[in-house]
């Protein structure tokens, strides 16, 4: 028998609800996977239905459609190397996410998750029924032990599988991003191969849904935490790790080592890849944005510029009395510089019609907040009508730290159905605009160079709703309300 066994890592993105194109995938990464010699191919958590399906799980038609899906591509793979892909499994009235062994054209065994988390943004506590505890897979002459993602955070898991017999260990995930989390990660592997002894693959999906955005940066351990294999972040891509047999064990041979890029970069691109799966995913391949020469909603710009290209981004400028030459100018600045389209809709007839209608009703009150916040409802309103008549996404343009104290409009500049910087503190964002006037990427489809000017991040932040109004008028320094928020 061989003393060699390829084990390909096929870290791809897949679209909740979407079996057919997710088996799509997996069709293909296996031909490829068969052409080059593999042992087995493997793809990440609940890869078949998407990740997470949340609630469209929980129907019944839709978890056996995916459970006949996965039967569908044991038949059509049985002539070459085994398959794992997660998705679901309904056995009764009680739904697991699993993750299956596809071998010889059946399903030739089913690891059932056992650590179900329930933090953050995971609620798989309240989906699934938790499975037991079980031991490994054998896959040719070697014995795979199949901890699901989150098993693998915790030691029980894999010192059970282990002292079964496992050999290697195969981590298939979905785990979304945040800032330092390929650290966390690889901390919690690392631990897990100093206690069994056994080199470790773990494998990340790519892409974005909803909210959530999946890294990818799989990598691959040999024991003691020793780094044979890393895999880019955020880039689909299917790879082979060749696994030796010697008198220690199974052992990885040295395969590619991505160079990570830094905070800022990762955090970048995971707004970028959020709101391009966003408008792919839904079926949406142009957005517009109302563009008011300020920060948040030029780096906003610049963001969907690099997601879908220039010419997918409709900028839209609605000035009123209290709009300043220089913030016209540099709403200009930043659509040529960015090469998208910019349209200017005034928005002073209409907040004259609307002054003139509650005159009455107001009579004997003092101008406020009310005033204030008619003309962002006013913009909401002609921006929405916009992406109605055009079929474009209305992006919405709040930084975190303002949104989370509640300086917004409702109906007005929170009206939209995605907002890429949503989780971007406000000093991040001025920090950002420099890194991208600094830094292109080949992922990006916008231009290189200085796409926000200067003066648009050097000038004070206003809302311009009156007379002279500048944003920390109402707010403490952003150093402070980032603390806050």
């Amino acid at each position: 028998m061989s003393d060699r066994f390829r084990l390909t890592i096929a870290q791809l993105d897949p679209t909740v609800g979407d079996l057919d194109g997710n088996a799509a995938k997996v069709r293909a990464a296996w031909e490829r996977a068969k052409a080059e010699g593999s042992d087995f191919v493997g793809f990440p958590e609940m890869f078949v239905t998407g990740y997470q399906p949340q609630d469209l799980i929980m129907k019944p038609a839709f978890a056996r459609h995916a459970m006949r899906v996965i039967d569908a591509l044991a038949a059509d793979c049985a002539d070459g190397p085994p398959i794992g892909i997660g998705g679901p499994y309904l056995d009764g009235a009680r739904l697991y996410n699993a993750y299956f062994v596809l071998e010889d054209g059946a399903v030739k065994a089913r690891l059932l998750k056992h650590e179900l988390p329930n933090e953050t943004v995971f609620d798989e506590v309240r989906l699934y029924t938790p499975g037991p505890l079980q031991g490994p897979v054998a896959i040719g002459r070697l014995r795979m032990g199949i901890p699901v993602c989150e098993d693998a955070w915790h030691e029980m898991l894999s010192e059970t599988l282990a002292e079964s017999g496992a050999e290697i260990l195969f981590v298939p995930n979905g785990s979304p991003y945040y800032r330092g989390k390929f650290a966390t990660r690889l901390n919690h592997m690392v631990a897990r191969t100093v206690e069994t002894g056994l080199p470790l693959v773990y494998l990340n999906m790519v892409g974005a849904q909803d909210d959530q955005v999946f890294d990818g940066a799989s990598f691959v351990l040999n024991p003691h935490g020793e780094l044979a294999m890393e895999l880019p972040a955020f880039d689909e891509s299917v790879a082979h790790v060749d696994f030796v047999a010697t008198a220690e064990g199974w052992r990885a041979e040295r395969g590619v080592r991505t160079v990570f890029p830094d905070a800022w970069e990762q955090d970048y691109r995971a707004m970028v890849e959020a709101l391009r799966g966003y408008c792919r995913k839904t079926g949406f391949g142009q957005v517009l944005l109302g563009l008011s020469g300020g920060i948040d909603s030029a780096l906003v710009a610049a963001i969907a510029a690099d997601a879908l290209g220039p010419g997918n981004v409709r900028c839209v400028m609605l000035p009123s009395e209290y709009t300043s030459a220089h913030s016209l100018e540099d709403a200009a600045a930043v659509a040529g510089g960015l090469g998208c389209r910019l349209d200017e809709v005034s928005i002073s007839g209409a907040r004259a019609a609307v002054t003139e209608a509650l005159a009455p009703l107001f009579e004997g009150r003092a101008p406020d907040v009310t005033e204030e916040n008619i003309q962002s409802r006013l913009r909401g309103l002609l921006l929405m009508a916009i992406s109605n008549k055009f079929g474009e996404m209305l992006l919405t343009t709040g930084n975190k730290s303002e949104v989370a104290v509640g300086y917004a409009t409702i109906y007005g500049d929170m009206a939209g159905g995605y907002n890429p910087i949503k989780d971007l503190y406000k000093t991040r964002v001025f920090e950002t605009c420099r890194w991208r006037n600094a830094n292109h990427r080949d992922w990006m489809m916008g231009p290189a160079g200085e796409v926000i000017p200067a003066r648009v991040i050097d000038k004070p932040p206003s809302a311009e709703l009156r007379a002279d109004q500048k944003d920390e008028d109402s707010l403490p320094p952003y150093e402070t309300l980032d603390d806050i928020a």
